[in-house]
């Protein structure tokens, strides 16, 4: 698609709207709230800018610049001549297509690391005052494409403070497994491949585990990474258990351990009877999971998440103390047991973890914590939140099993239920130069609560000794030029680029583990 049809439709008349002998345009993307973020994130963390510049920059090379000019501005006024019911003067853009580059300076605050809201992430201005118009005629593809990568990147840095806050109490020796216990499962719920892409960007900026291959795709090309970036284990779905049928499930799981005789193999177990599998089939193939080079992973995938994983506790006396006995009776849940109780009584209140425990125990650690023999362990893959990831780590320490049995599928229900408003991410104006004349300009609607006040004029934002970002509006343009924010882009060349690697590692530096409260 013509790029110059990249944005919001009013932006094409904008250019005639500006006074009189503007030649400079200044605008930053800042996250303006949290209120509806989930809780804990009270900061945002700065990544996409790269990948997005990238991708704005292939737009223009590929479907503006690198083509006839006759063609693609014939193009360009035909569909807005016919679009605002007039004769469409396209001369700017022909003048633009004659320089051959985006005339625009574009720095940013370094990827990896942590922003306070109302903090700008990225600042944009045009470099040649006939294009002041080519500022905020990008606003609205900045804005569709980069909020989404910088909120994806902040809620995966939650999960990862969620997790490793538990296993740093459960189970310190194995904190380095936390950049595997958060698995990217969201491809299949995502709106888009490109939507996939930029979240999934995200998520391995604090993990390294993804089914989202197309992250993988889009590390390599936008942050130049040619080594490992995200891996996955050998698994199965529910059609591959269906069509050894339900009756011969146990020899669907003797032929995929055949199979894959070493390393992790993941099999999904509740295509129909999760507890029949834990309490009859995996007991009875013991010999054969515990003989193999590797380990089985039980993966149940539906259900509350919590109950499955954790077993469920008695209301009145969470904590630890008192538990549902071996027949459920304090369940309040009746239909729920109806239903699971087949030919035997299932003990349902003990969980995953704990039904792998009695079967192939494992061993208790440093810190009191019991871990499941290496041979055996649980991925849950469905409906998980941060919250729900918090209370399956809480429940199994209040059990006296370390964080580290679980590892949990993170899926669209987190990735894909956000919008622009999550953080409140806009762009904005602050600075125009009109015949030479420097005006700071804001917007603080009397109407509003707040949130959409805006900083004035041109913007530097400083880092104190403790490595916190602080905004510093109304500077010169001498003072603008330090400071932070770095130049990544600028007059069609890019500057400073920055690998994933390079980002995860910045991001490691500044990483604060969540506060865990045992109970």
């Amino acid at each position: 698609m013509n790029p110059l049809l990249l944005t919001d439709g009013y932006k094409t008349g904008h250019h005639q709207q500006y006074p009189k002998g503007t030649e400079l345009v200044y605008s930053n993307f800042t996250p303006r709230s949290n209120k509806y973020a989930p809780k804990g994130c009270d900061k945002v963390v700065s990544f996409g800018q790269q990948f997005v510049m990238k991708k704005i920059y292939e737009e223009f090379q590929n479907n503006f610049f690198n083509r006839p000019k006759s063609k693609v501005i014939g193009e360009i006024k035909r569909e807005l001549s016919l679009y605002l019911d007039t004769d469409y003067d396209v001369s700017h853009f022909e003048a633009l297509h004659d320089l051959g580059y985006l005339p625009i300076k574009v720095k940013a605050l370094p990827e990896g690391t942590l922003v306070p809201i109302k903090t700008p992430v990225l600042t944009i201005k045009n470099t040649k005052p006939e294009f002041y118009w080519i500022t905020n005629y990008l606003e609205t593809i900045i804005s569709n494409l980069l909020w989404k990568p910088m909120t994806s990147a902040t809620i995966a840095y939650e999960y990862r403070k969620v997790l490793t806050g538990w296993i740093l109490k459960t189970d310190e020796a194995a904190k380095d497994f936390v950049s595997f216990q958060g698995h990217d499962f969201s491809m299949r719920g995502m709106d888009s491949i490109d939507a996939t892409i930029a979240s999934g960007l995200g998520h391995l900026t604090s993990f390294m585990v993804t089914d989202s291959l197309p992250a993988i795709g889009g590390a390599r090309t936008y942050y130049g990474e040619t080594g490992f970036v995200g891996g996955s284990v050998n698994a199965t779905e529910h059609s591959v258990m269906c069509a050894g049928t339900k009756d011969d499930e146990i020899g669907t799981f003797r032929r995929l351990l055949e199979t894959y005789p070493t390393g992790i193999l993941s099999v999904v177990s509740d295509t129909w009877d999760l507890w029949r599998v834990l309490t009859d089939y995996l007991p009875a193939l013991k010999d054969e999971i515990m003989s193999r080079d590797g380990k089985l992973v039980i993966r149940p995938d539906s259900g509350d998440p919590v109950d499955i994983v954790c077993g469920e506790i008695k209301p009145s006396s969470y904590g630890g103390i008192e538990y549902f006995d071996e027949h459920g009776e304090y369940s309040t849940k009746e239909k729920y047991y109806d239903r699971v109780k087949g030919t035997k009584e299932y003990n349902t209140s003990k969980g995953v973890i704990e039904l792998l425990w009695d079967t192939f125990g494992g061993t208790v650690n440093e810190q009191g914590y019991k871990v499941l023999d290496p041979h055996i362990g649980a991925i849950y893959g469905d409906s998980i939140t941060i919250e729900r990831a918090d209370e399956i780590c809480k429940r199994l320490a209040a059990k006296g099993f370390a964080s580290s049995n679980i590892v949990l599928g993170v899926g669209s229900f987190t990735y894909q239920y956000n919008t622009r408003d999550t953080f409140g991410f806009a762009m904005k104006a602050t600075f125009v130069q009109v015949d030479g004349e420097a005006r700071e300009i804001f917007k603080d609607p009397i109407t509003d609560d707040g949130t959409k006040k805006s900083a004035r004029g041109l913007l530097k934002v400083t880092k104190s000794d403790s490595g916190e970002y602080k905004l510093i509006d109304q500077v010169s343009l001498q003072e603008e030029e330090s400071g932070e924010l770095g130049v990544i882009f600028e007059d069609g060349a890019f500057v400073r680029e920055v690998t994933l690697t390079e980002i995860r590692a910045r991001l490691e530096e500044t990483f604060v583990p969540k506060e865990i409260e045992l109970v």
